[in-house]
C-alpha cells in the first residue's frame, strides 16, 4: 500500500489507506512494531465496507523521528487528530499492546470521536512482573545488541504459528529499529507511565472488545488481564486459543471475522454525543 503522511506539530505520522467508503477504522500497532502488523486484517475490513487505515506510531516505521514526547496522552492525541483529519465521523479503533492504552485515553478524552474500541493484547496498566523479569527486560532494552535481542523476543510472541511472511516482516522491522532514534522511541514508549490510561479505564463509555491470546507471553495471566479490562470498560472478551501477542496476525482466520462482527454490532449504536472533561490529562 502507498505510504501517506499526516503532519503534526512535532513530526509526521505515516499511514496506509486501504480504501472503503464506510465507517473509518483506525489501526495502531504496539511499540516496537510496524503498521503492517495489520496486513491481514486491513484488507478484510476494506472488503467488508469499512475505510481501513493503519498508522505507524510516532517514531516508528515510516513516521518521523525524533518526537519530543513519547507517552500515552501524546499518542492518544495523535489518534484524535487523525480522526479529525480524515473527517469521516466517529472512528472505530483497533489497537494492540501499548496503543491500547492510547485508545482508552482518547475514548475518554473525547467520547464522541470513538465509535468502538478493539483492544488486542492491550497493555493499559502498569504490568505486575517479578523483579527478575523486570531486570531482564531492562537489560534487553539497554545493551548494544538490543535490536537483535528484540528480534529474538519478537519471535516468542507467536507461540503456535507464524505467518508465512514472518521472516520478511521481522527483517524489515529490525532494519527499521536499527535506524537512528527508532529504538529509543520504542524504549521511551515502553517506559512511559500507564497511569493516564489505567485511571480512565472505568470511565470508558465506548463499546469495547478485548481480544487476548491464551499464550500471550506479555502477561502472567492473559485471561485474567482480559477479564479485568472487560470488567472495567463494560466490554466483551474473546480469548484466541493458542495465540500470542498478535492474534490478528498469528490467527487472522479466527480474529478477522470476530472483529468485523463486533464492528457491525457497534455500527448500530450511535457514538456518545457529549464529551467528558476528565480531571486526568
Amino acid at each position: 500500500m502507498q505510504t501517506q503522511f499526516f503532519k503534526r506539530p512535532e513530526g509526521t505520522l505515516a499511514y496506509s489507506d486501504y480504501g472503503g467508503s464506510g465507517e473509518l477504522v483506525l489501526m495502531l500497532p504496539g511499540m516496537g512494531a510496524l503498521r503492517s502488523e495489520y496486513r491481514f486484517l486491513a484488507p478484510r475490513l476494506s472488503q467488508a465496507g469499512y475505510r481501513a487505515v493503519d498508522v505507524d506510531l510516532r517514531g516508528h516505521g515510516d513516521s518521523s523521528v525524533p518526537w519530543n514526547v513519547y507517552d500515552v496522552p501524546a499518542v492518544g492525541n495523535d489518534i484524535l487528530e487523525l480522526i479529525d483529519y480524515f473527517n469521516a465521523g466517529a472512528a472505530h479503533l483497533i489497537c494492540t499492546s501499548f496503543a491500547g492504552a492510547a485508545a482508552v485515553w482518547a475514548a475518554v478524552e473525547r467520547p464522541s470521536a470513538v465509535r468502538s474500541m478493539v483492544l488486542i493484547g492491550a497493555v493499559v496498566r502498569t504490568p505486575k512482573i517479578s523483579p527478575l523479569m523486570n531486570a531482564a527486560f531492562w537489560l534487553m532494552m539497554n545493551n548494544p545488541w538490543r535490536v537483535r535481542l528484540w528480534g529474538m523476543y519478537y519471535g516468542m510472541l507467536y507461540p503456535t504459528q507464524k505467518p508465512p511472511d514472518f521472516e520478511d516482516y521481522r527483517s524489515h522491522l529490525l532494519k527499521n529499529l536499527a535506524e537512528p532514534g527508532r529504538f529509543e522511541a520504542a524504549k521511551r514508549l515502553a517506559n512511559s507511565s500507564r497511569d493516564p490510561s489505567e485511571q480512565r479505564l472505568n470511565q470508558v463509555q465506548t463499546p469495547t472488545l478485548v481480544i487476548m491470546g491464551t499464550k500471550d507471553p506479555d502477561f502472567p495471566n492473559p485471561d485474567g488481564e482480559a477479564q479485568f479490562l472487560a470488567s472495567q470498560t463494560d466490554g466483551k472478551v474473546f480469548m484466541v486459543d493458542g495465540a500470542g501477542h498478535y492474534p490478528q496476525t498469528e490467527m487472522p482466520e479466527v480474529t478477522a471475522p470476530l472483529v468485523i462482527n463486533f464492528l457491525s454490532e457497534s455500527a448500530n449504536q450511535p457514538a456518545v454525543s457529549t464529551d467528558n472533561s476528565p480531571d486526568q490529562a
